[in-house]
């Protein structure tokens, strides 16, 4: 999310206004089973609203976090700022499910009650997709993707080949298109509980540990931690995967690179030439949904409209749309609570007439960014104004590592 003031805010109004139409979008997929069941199968074989918005999330996430790491140079200040970005609202969500538990709602997977440890790191650790667990909430499992990412950012950064974005995009789309079909899913997790929570506790470790070298000691002690968490999570994606599934998640992570391939080009870092060659990236998309349209055109909508949002960078946006972007992480969080909510009211959808339901639609995205702005306003603006405080208080980027230095250099 794009929380700085005065200018920079401006220059970065498109990235918020894109994302905050792409979380109406998911919001949109989400509340067609609930309230219009009729032309869902219609329009999701057609166009997938859900992966549209997604895909368009990890563009922005691609675009600008490794900005956000490169430009302060402190490993530490960045992870204080994601900590206190991402958990609060994370926090929220948790409390929500509660209050639909309390109030009736028996939705909750059955591990929760036979593998409470391992699924409770798993969603601590926000790694829960890569290994093998379900989602508190359906919407969470991108963030499983977005911790990947900045885990791999974190050991790129402390190798100094953070800069080797077309690389990683590139080889992530490769392995993408040669692994579909042929990589294993769930490979380490699946099993009984003894097994997974045994996975669980090796996986938090490594990363832990290697987070930890990350930040402090020696160069040599740095690179080994960034060895582990980068080797740790590229694991995890190419035989852990439960959803959506291995190829699709090393194309995730193609965009995610894809997009900081563009933020490169678009500062000059690189020429427009070398970042052409991510359009390999919805090349390899298409060809992998190429018997879906609905998916591969959802994936060159949200291209597009990535694409259009850079070309109007430097016009004013309609206020409303830089603010729904504001508040998107909420409305993104928030919106499965309120649509189970309707579900357990009205349990059969087609029982009740249209027109009802169109109006319950509308007011649950009315309430809904009443709701956001609230936690934006009270809970994520605060988060995040404490975390900047925190991290401008690390001494760590006054003084760049010897591998900091160096990737500054090239």
């Amino acid at each position: 999310m794009i929380t700085d003031q005065g200018g920079r805010r401006s220059r970065l109004a498109w990235l918020d206004a894109i994302r905050g139409f792409a979380a109406l979008t998911v919001v949109f997929e989400h509340a067609l089973q609930p309230l219009l069941p009729e032309p869902r199968f219609q329009i999701k074989a057609a166009f997938e609203p859900g992966w549209y918005g997604v895909m368009v999330f990890f563009l922005v996430s691609g675009y600008i976090v490794p900005a956000s790491l490169e430009r302060g140079g402190s490993l530490r200040a960045f992870w204080i700022s994601r900590v206190f970005r991402l958990y609060p609202m994370l926090g929220v969500c948790a409390l929500g499910v509660a209050l639909l538990v309390v109030a009736g709602w028996d939705g909750m997977h059955v591990w929760w009650e036979d593998r409470p440890l391992s699924v409770t790191l798993g969603h601590l650790t926000m790694l829960q997709n890569l290994l093998n667990m379900p989602n508190m909430v359906n919407v969470l499992w991108t963030l499983s993707y977005e911790m990947a990412f900045y885990l791999l950012l974190s050991a790129m950064f402390t190798l100094g080949v953070n800069r080797g974005s077309t690389t990683a995009a590139l080889g992530f789309a490769a392995a993408a298109v040669l692994g579909a079909g042929v990589l294993p899913s769930k490979l380490l997790s699946d099993g009984d509980g003894t097994r997974m929570l045994s996975v669980t506790l090796t996986v938090v470790a490594l990363v832990a540990v290697g987070t930890a070298m990350m930040l402090g000691g020696s160069v040599a002690v740095r690179r080994a931690g960034a060895v582990a968490v980068g080797g740790t999570v590229l694991v995890l994606l190419a035989v852990n995967q439960v959803y959506p599934g291995p190829w699709q998640g090393l194309l995730i992570l193609a965009t995610m690179f894809s997009g900081t391939v563009l933020y490169r080009a678009e500062q000059g870092q690189i020429t427009w030439a070398r970042a052409g060659w991510v359009l390999l990236v919805p090349t390899a998309g298409i060809w992998l949904t190429r018997d879906a349209p609905g998916l591969w055109l959802a994936l060159v909508a949200a291209w597009l409209t990535f694409a259009v949002g850079m070309a109007l960078r430097d016009r004013e946006m309609p206020r409303v749309l830089p603010w729904l972007g504001l508040v998107s992480y909420s409305v993104y969080l928030l919106h499965p609570l309120l649509l189970k909510a309707v579900q357990m009211v009205w349990p059969d959808p087609l029982a009740v007439p249209l027109g009802a339901r169109l109006v319950a639609l509308a007011v649950v995205v009315g309430v809904l960014l009443g709701i956001s702005a609230l936690t934006w306003r009270f809970v994520e603006a605060p988060a995040q104004r404490l975390g900047r405080r925190l991290a401008r208080g690390t001494s760590e980027g006054l003084a760049p590592r010897p591998a900091e230095d160096a990737l500054r250099q090239g």
